[in-house]
Order: C-alpha cells, then sequence, then structure tokens
C-alpha cells in the first residue's frame, strides 16, 4: 500500500458510500481502524454532507418490513432496509445521516438509527402521565432530529398542543426533547397557536443548533433552540407571495437556512446567509416551462448550491442549477397510494453514531 501517502488514502476513502468503506476494513489494520477514528469520521462526514440525497418511505403501514428509496445524485437510486429494527415503522425525521422512526404497531416508541451502518437505539419512554396526550390523534405534531456533527451529540424533539383526558385542547403547547449524551427527556411548555401541513411537519431543519418549521400560513418560520429550550419566529423574505398558485417550502443549503417558492412558471430560491442579523439573499430563479405538465404537484425537497430534488406524485426529478437541467431520477411504475413528495425526506448519507 506505498503507492499513497496515508493522507491522500485517507481522502478517498472519505469519499466511498458506507457499504464500500465497511468492506475496506478487511484489506489492512489502518483500513480497519478508521471507521472509529474520530479524525475520520469527523472527515467523513463534513464529505458528505455536501451530497445531500432525498429518501422515500414507500412501504404500506401493512407491510411487515420498511424498505426505503434513496435517490443519490452522484450514484443513482439504491434501496435498503429497516428489517434491523425488527419493527414496522415510518420515518418522521431525518438529520445529518440519522432517521428518527416510530413504531406503527406501538404509539410512542421511538426510535433512533442510521440505515447506512444499520446501527439503532430505542428511546426510552417519556415520563407523561398516560390521562394527558397530544391533540388531537394523540402524536405530536412536531418531530424534529438535531444531529451536531461536531459533537457527536443528537436531540429528538415531539411537540404538539396537549389537553387533559375528555377536555380540548387549550393551546398549551408542549415540547419534549431527548438528548442523547443524558439519554434523558427534558420538558417546557408554552403557548403557541401556529398551525402546519404535512410538508411543514416533514421539512424541520436543523441549522445553528435550532430545529425550524415553517407554518402553515407561511407567515413566519417557527424556531426551537435547543441551547436554552425557547421557541421564537423567523420572518420570511419580503419577497415571498403565499397563495394564488404559489407554495412556499423550508429546507436546508450548505448549513443555511433557505425557502423556496413555487409559482406556475417560477421556482425561486432565497438563503439566510447571515443567520444574526436574517437578512435573505435571493440566489436563484428557475424557469418552469420545461416540466409545465408538473408543476401542480410537485415539491421541492432536498436540495445544496449545485442542484435541487423535486417530488411528484409519482417521479423524483433533480435540477441541476449550473447547467440548467433537469433530469428524471427515479419514477414508480404503480400508482402509489399516497404521492411520493408526501413521503420523502431530505437525507445524507453519513457514519454518525447514534449510540
Amino acid at each position: 500500500m506505498g503507492f499513497f501517502p496515508d493522507e491522500v488514502i485517507i481522502q478517498i476513502l472519505a469519499r466511498l458510500p458506507v457499504k464500500s468503506l465497511y468492506r475496506t476494513k478487511t484489506v489492512c489494520k489502518l483500513w480497519y481502524r478508521l471507521s472509529s477514528d474520530r479524525y475520520f469520521i469527523q472527515l467523513y462526514n463534513e464529505v458528505s454532507v455536501r451530497n445531500p440525497m432525498l429518501l422515500v418511505d414507500p412501504s404500506d403501514s401493512t407491510e411487515s418490513k420498511s424498505s426505503l428509496i434513496c435517490v443519490d445524485n452522484l450514484r443513482g437510486v439504491s434501496e435498503f432496509s429497516l428489517d434491523f429494527l425488527k419493527d414496522r415503522v415510518k420515518v418522521r425525521a431525518s438529520c445529518n445521516g440519522l432517521l428518527c422512526c416510530s413504531s406503527i404497531p406501538d404509539k410512542g416508541v421511538y426510535y433512533v438509527c442510521n440505515p447506512m451502518t444499520r446501527e439503532f437505539r430505542l428511546l426510552p419512554k417519556s415520563r407523561e402521565r398516560p390521562v394527558t396526550r397530544f391533540y388531537p390523534d394523540g402524536e405530536a405534531t412536531l418531530v424534529g432530529l438535531a444531529c451536531n456533527l461536531s459533537t457527536h451529540k443528537f436531540n429528538v424533539v415531539l411537540a404538539g398542543y396537549h389537553r387533559t383526558f375528555g377536555h380540548r385542547s387549550d393551546g398549551t403547547f408542549i415540547c419534549l426533547i431527548f438528548d442523547s449524551e443524558s439519554s434523558r427527556w427534558r420538558k417546557f411548555v408554552s403557548v403557541q397557536d401556529d398551525h402546519f401541513t404535512h410538508m411543514n411537519k416533514n421539512q424541520a431543519v436543523f441549522v445553528n443548533g435550532a430545529l425550524h418549521w415553517l407554518t402553515r400560513s407561511c407567515s413566519c418560520i417557527l424556531v426551537l433552540d435547543l441551547d436554552f429550550d425557547v421557541w421564537r419566529k423567523i420572518s420570511l423574505p419580503d419577497e415571498v407571495s403565499y397563495g394564488s398558485g404559489n407554495r412556499v417550502n423550508l429546507l436546508e443549503s450548505d448549513g443555511c437556512l433557505s425557502v423556496i417558492q413555487i409559482s406556475d412558471a417560477w421556482m425561486k430560491i432565497w438563503v439566510m446567509k447571515d443567520y444574526e442579523r436574517e437578512q435573505w439573499y435571493l440566489v436563484d430563479r428557475v424557469s418552469l416551462r420545461c416540466i409545465r405538465g408538473l408543476v401542480p404537484g410537485i415539491f421541492p425537497v432536498s436540495q445544496s448550491s449545485e442542484y435541487v430534488f423535486l417530488a411528484s406524485h409519482k417521479q423524483v426529478l433533480v435540477y441541476h442549477r449550473k447547467s440548467r437541467v433537469w433530469k428524471e431520477m427515479y419514477s414508480v411504475k404503480n400508482c402509489p397510494t399516497l404521492p411520493l413528495w408526501f413521503l420523502a425526506h431530505a437525507f445524507r448519507s453519513t457514519i454518525f453514531s447514534c449510540n
């Protein structure tokens, strides 16, 4: 193995898919140790987060196994299973290579897993009394996952309107936060009057130590500061207009908050480059003439400064921002029960450990 310096080899290995990386462990002692070396893990994850992907959870809730479709701009389409969880689950949140999944048969049971390394962690149940529950269906309105690549820690957030058994919700908003380091839940209570669409719930964005959700009315972004356990709000770009055929989505772009507005003819992309001053910048304006027939039912799911993944009812498209080229990456042959955008999450392939 003397053809290249160790540092060059490490840089090459840091660009392999996770499965290929783990196969190289049999080559020599150096490569075997890499997957547990803190410096290499940090390097691998830093490289990986520059390549956002799209994850689709097409499994029917009655199926015994949960399989996922991963759409990667560089490596194409692959499929993998969550059978190592030994449970029927649905993906509730995604962040930096980890997934938060809830059990379908057992309400209140949550897992955090890395589907690439097949490592998982069953979260302890919170100590909430059974006589109180989330409103209206007993499940949290918002489920968020925050994975910090620098500290190797993660938080799971369950938040929603609460009601005492037999009574309607009074606007009390309960927030439960699981801390991976202490392996405990903490709780705080506030009053909120915001509501969220299914797509808003799916697109929780973790940047600057906080989780962000777009409200149903698109009047603001609801922010949970995980360092101080407080809610606050961020305004959208002044130019964003909701309604009259416009749809607005909240995404992440290379570590920054991003808002994408889709109208009948245009897709506009803003990025918050100055988080402290909450300053938005319009970075792209894309004609949708080439996909005019898909526009009414297409939603952006994941992006980088180079490309944007969008999902429609049956297709996943990628738009290359430099070449201005559209490409179909994945399509469903049979008519799915639910549209793909309803089942899609942003994803990155990392070796982030959940234990």
